[in-house]
């Protein structure tokens, strides 16, 4: 045999049945940790390549210094574990609605997590990102530099319907409201780059990008791509 799984966690979730699970692939000489919610692959730390880019190029997209910086979306750790390499980033606060996502880490199970934890700038926040967004916020509450989102598939793919709105030109709105005035939107996409998407998400801030992020895939021995979208309010 070729892989070797081990059932790490399994949870029940309003969207189904959440599993983490680790491999050794012998054919790559790798183990690897892979998230499924119920039958669907979610996430897999062989391919990491677009969720760190998520950061890098959402933060190469931000002046100044001193980054409060939102992180829709956990997972395997990767984009948080990535912003972190930011120098200029002073708090990283990370919103995720599962609650055995943010265990996973504090219980220290994946590679990341005890870099990701022990960072003192490191916040881990159990919350709904898409209802937090449609909230306006606070006089008080922080103004974001960077809001770096990876929880859907894509604009168009959703994970649970109740995420679809934020795709919308009021959506996207309603986010910048979280956003400081030089604030930058980044989300990543695992579909290619979407023009419709692209003009919608024009409506709310002043220039959009789309940057198509390719990786080697070992398992194809070929190569793949997400699309990574950065929007900036000016």
């Amino acid at each position: 045999m070729s892989a070797r799984f081990e059932e790490l966690d399994w949870q029940p979730t309003p969207m189904g049945d959440l599993t983490l699970r680790r491999r050794t692939d012998a054919s790559l000489g790798v183990e690897i940790f892979e998230v499924k919610l119920g039958d669907e692959f979610l996430m897999s730390s062989l391919f990491t390549v677009a969720e760190e880019e998520l950061a890098r190029l959402g933060l190469a997209a931000v002046r100044g210094d001193h980054l409060q910086v939102l992180v829709g979306g956990l997972g395997l750790g990767y984009t948080a574990i990535a912003a972190l390499r930011d120098p200029r980033v002073s708090v990283m606060t990370v919103i995720d609605t599962m609650p055995a996502v943010i265990d996973w880490h504090e219980r220290g199970l994946l590679p990341v997590s005890e870099s990701l934890t022990g960072d003192p700038r490191t916040r881990l926040v159990l919350d709904d990102f898409f209802a937090v967004m449609r909230r306006a916020p606070e006089p008080s509450d922080i103004r974001y530099d960077a809001i770096l989102l990876d929880v859907d598939h894509s604009p168009r793919h959703q994970l649970d319907p109740s995420h679809a709105d934020l795709y919308t030109p009021s959506g996207l709105r309603a986010l910048t409201r979280h956003l400081a005035d030089e604030g930058v939107f980044a989300l990543w996409s695992d579909d290619p780059p979407d023009d419709e998407f692209v003009a919608i998400a024009g409506s709310a801030f002043a220039r959009v990008e789309a940057h198509v992020v390719d990786f080697d895939n070992p398992l194809t021995g070929g190569t793949s791509s997400n699309t990574v979208y950065v929007a900036t309010r000016l």
